[in-house]
């Protein structure tokens, strides 16, 4: 076995797939495989909470640690710098701040954060370009809380790439619409009102509590490609 949390990993895979411990089997404890692999049990630890949050293995306090019975395939989301994503693409990217403000959060947006109703948020509005061209429009209720003293100024940098480089992220959700423009998107994005756009809605939480809910509406033709 290779040393590091690495080598521990890679044998209690192996022995999970060769099936020396079954779906739904008990494997030893931390301490009994940092004595069998010598090893520290934060070694151990390490290899055993990558392994969970792979879904291969499900972890309880006093119940012990289980191979899953179906392991979950999980897929890590890296949040996309917007600048980087039409960079990407060979095109210029510039972006108008169309709204700053703050005041307090619609319950359907302070509901999702888990905040109490009547927080104060900062509110912006966004339209990125790309070539010149609207690319998408952001709609972001931002937790004041989780931002310096003072805040940034998101007229310079936006606020979605100011985020991503400046705070810890840890989890979040998004969700994946086709809906059609309201009048506001159709206005700014310059299309028809009723047009189909690909909406994206993502919610995300920080090391220091809830950071923000935002909307991207993007310009018909957006094509997104994943990989995993």
């Amino acid at each position: 076995m290779t040393g590091g949390w690495e080598g521990v990993r890679a044998e209690v895979l192996r022995r999970i797939r060769a099936r020396d411990w079954p779906p739904g089997g008990l494997i030893p404890n931390e301490e009994t495989l940092a004595q069998e692999f010598n090893v520290a049990r934060a070694t151990v630890n390490r290899a055993l909470r990558d392994l969970a949050e792979a879904g291969v293995i499900e972890r309880k306090k006093r119940a012990g640690t289980r191979v899953a019975e179906l392991p979950v395939r999980r897929a890590r989301l890296d949040i996309p710098v917007i600048r980087q994503d039409v960079e990407a693409k060979g095109l210029t990217h510039a972006f108008d701040l169309l709204a700053d403000d703050t005041r307090p959060g619609p319950v359907p947006v302070t509901s999702r954060l888990g905040l109490p109703e009547g927080t104060i948020l900062r509110h912006l509005e966004t339209l990125h370009l790309a070539g010149g061209r609207p690319y998408v429009l952001e709609d972001r209720w931002l937790n004041p809380a989780v931002l310096p003293d003072p805040p940034p100024d998101f007229g310079g940098l936006s606020a979605n790439e100011w985020l991503v480089t400046n705070v810890s992220l840890v989890s979040g959700d998004i969700t994946f619409t086709a809906e059609p423009a309201t009048e506001r998107e159709a206005a700014v994005l310059g299309i028809p009102p009723g047009t189909a756009l690909f909406i994206a809605v993502r919610t995300t939480v920080g090391t220091l509590g809830p950071v923000t809910f935002v909307r991207f509406a993007h310009a018909p033709g957006h094509r997104v490609q994943m990989t995993f």
